[in-house]
């Protein structure tokens, strides 16, 4: 039996970087559970421009100024570290318009690597501080998973992958999801936040009890107390 877990989440966001680590322990906690976890697209902010926006000025907007943000942060950077984040956010200088890295982990789930370009995406972001936005760097990025310039760019062009994206993300809408991240298991329960680990192995353990519930009760074979009837 295997469980479902859609993950509702932004590479802009660094409570989902926190959610994807404490995912992870919550399915290493229950070595027996069977899970498959797809990762869902979210824009926090959809209308940063293309070209990406500094960061300083969002925070003079949002905060009143850099060293508020940083006071704010810090806070973030703490539980990052008991996730083994390594969040620095003064490194970083400029946030990114998150549509093509949908677009590119939509194509990398249909090869199977999704996962592994999500996590990279994350820690390029939040701990090497690299610039998102550029399309260098994405192209950088992806040749480590084998793919060439060419078919990056090619990618990040395709406008049905991004429509298919943008429907993607308003299908969640539609079903609620305000927040990330935000954890859909077997399209029948929500939970919203990074929860801890313990929690959402508690979740997991009774989605597990439920379904080997309804597998006795649908399957097993029994007979009718009124008709007679053994099927």
């Amino acid at each position: 039996m295997k469980i479902k877990i859609d993950v509702v989440s932004d590479v802009a966001c660094p409570w989902c970087y926190v959610g994807m680590k404490r995912l992870q322990k919550a399915l290493d906690l229950m070595p027996e559970i069977d899970a498959e976890v797809t990762w869902q697209p979210f824009q926090l902010d959809p209308g940063v421009p293309a070209e990406g926006r500094e960061l300083k000025d969002y925070y003079a907007a949002k905060f009143g100024g850099e060293e508020q943000a940083y006071r704010v942060f810090e806070n973030m950077e703490n539980v990052g570290r008991g996730e083994g984040i390594n969040y620095d956010f003064r490194k970083m200088s400029r946030t990114m318009n998150t549509l093509p890295l949908h677009v590119l982990m939509l194509q990398a789930d249909a090869e199977g690597f999704k996962t592994a370009l999500k996590a990279r995406f994350f820690k390029a972001y939040f701990e090497d501080a690299t610039d998102l936005s550029s399309q260098e760097n994405l192209v950088l990025i992806m040749e480590e998973f084998g793919w060439s310039s060419e078919k990056t760019t090619a990618l990040l062009g395709d406008n049905q992958l991004r429509a298919r994206v943008k429907e993607k993300i308003a299908y969640f809408q539609s079903r609620g999801v305000t927040a990330v991240p935000f954890f859909i298991f077997n399209d029948k329960y929500g939970v919203s936040g990074a929860q801890s680990p313990e929690m959402l192995a508690g979740m997991l353990t009774q989605i597990n009890s439920e379904m080997a519930a309804e597998v006795t009760t649908e399957n097993g074979d029994s007979c009718d107390l009124e008709s007679g009837n053994c099927d």
